[in-house]
């Protein structure tokens, strides 16, 4: 995970200074996330477990007269302007520029007066890779807008305000989980969120302490068929909650599971149902592990969750099958894939001490396939959304 040289909240400032003279207002950083446990359980009413990353987009801003924002971004290279009538629907920026207009539409469709602003924007996130770099990119502009308008929306409702933008005014279908993990992480913990009632409990994951460190795993791997599989699996778990007669499948716990799968017509079906029941405890026990201080304990859960996205839920990649097996026999205490799968990221729970070594049994694993090198990352929890000094 190669980024820019330099700081990147002193490349967004330098950035503004070079694009519109004189000093921005303020910066505002969001990170990138990754999902330590808790896949595909998000858009069927259940638990997710995210933390982020050191890595952040950081937007630089003031603001400027009338209902006009320009954009400047490190990492196209260009500057767009927008007005009022390009954010009176979805639709009308495209490119990386709708994320950003998207959010002073969200922000006006829900009654709040955007200022018209010039914002200067430089990321570490890396794109394609999983880790929410839009999420984040909305979740900065936000924070930037509300504090140049004095505008009071409360932290519980920000992210659905910048869900909103990438789902009606992008048109990409993501869930609440990004958006809540960029927004409202802490430093030293995960993110518990409930996403049937968006409720959140902040959960030590003090992995420094523990001398311990999560080792982030770009698979490299090309995102095979991801958004029509993507939507086949959302589907797949709509109809059976519909054939199980509940809301959604967070409503069968593990206890009935068996009972569940026998009303089941098809084999992939219940394959997908017991990924996500079995995945909703996996976040539960998870859970329970770190309130108690377990952390090292959590590993085989980790890796549980793994082999339940590679045989019934069926969205891992050789890439990243790969990568959980050479980080296993390296040493780490866990491994599995993170994110929506069919390519993106994996992550391994590993001794402070060892994560060159797994990171090189890794790189040594995709060599002998033939595979696009990794690229590695050591992160502990990260905060969230924060105004910059």
């Amino acid at each position: 995970m190669t980024n820019p040289t330099g700081d990147v909240a002193e490349r967004a400032a330098e950035g503004f200074t070079s694009q519109y003279g004189g000093d921005a207002a303020g910066r505002w950083a969001a990170p990138g996330r990754v999902n330590l446990i808790g896949e595909h359980t998000d858009y069927n009413d259940g638990f997710v477990l995210p933390f982020a990353l050191p890595l952040r987009t950081v937007v630089a801003a003031d603001r400027q007269d009338g209902e006009q924002w320009t954009v400047w971004s490190e990492l196209s290279g260009e500057t767009i302007t927008f007005g009022a009538d390009d954010v009176a629907e979805p639709g009308r920026v495209t490119g990386w520029g709708a994320y950003v207009a998207g959010v002073v539409w969200a922000l006006r469709d829900a009654g709040h007066p955007a200022p018209g602003a010039r914002l200067a924007i430089a990321s570490d996130v890396p794109l394609g890779a999983g880790l929410s770099s839009s999420a984040a990119l909305e979740s900065a502009v936000l924070a930037a807008l509300l504090d140049l308008g004095g505008l009071d929306l409360p932290a519980e409702r920000q992210p659905r305000l910048a869900q909103r933008a990438e789902n009606v005014y992008v048109g990409a279908p993501t869930g609440i989980m990004d958006q809540s993990a960029a927004i409202r992480c802490r430093a030293g913990h995960a993110l518990f969120l409930d996403c049937r009632d968006e409720s959140v409990e902040q959960i030590p994951f003090d992995l420094d302490a523990a001398g311990l460190a999560v080792l982030v795993i770009d698979s490299r791997a090309p995102h095979r068929h991801a958004d029509g599989e993507y939507a086949a699996r959302r589907r797949s778990c709509e109809a059976a909650a519909k054939a199980l007669g509940v809301p959604a499948l967070r409503d069968v716990t593990v206890d009935q599971l068996d009972s569940a799968l026998a009303r089941l017509d098809d084999d992939e079906t219940r394959r997908r149902v017991r990924h996500v029941v079995t995945e909703d405890q996996r976040v539960l026990d998870t859970v329970a592990l770190l309130r108690a201080g377990r952390v090292q304990d959590i590993g085989p859960l980790l890796t549980a969750s793994h082999v339940s996205m590679r045989d019934d839920f069926e969205i891992t990649v050789p890439e990243t099958d790969t990568a959980v097996e050479a980080a296993l026999e390296a040493g780490a205490l866990g491994a599995r894939m993170t994110g929506g799968g069919f390519g993106g990221c994996v992550l391994a729970l590993v001794g402070v001490d060892r994560a060159d070594t797994v990171a090189t049994a890794v790189k040594a694993a995709y060599a002998e396939r033939a595979f696009t090198a990794p690229t590695t990352l050591t992160v502990l929890p990260s905060p969230g959304t924060t105004r910059l000094p």
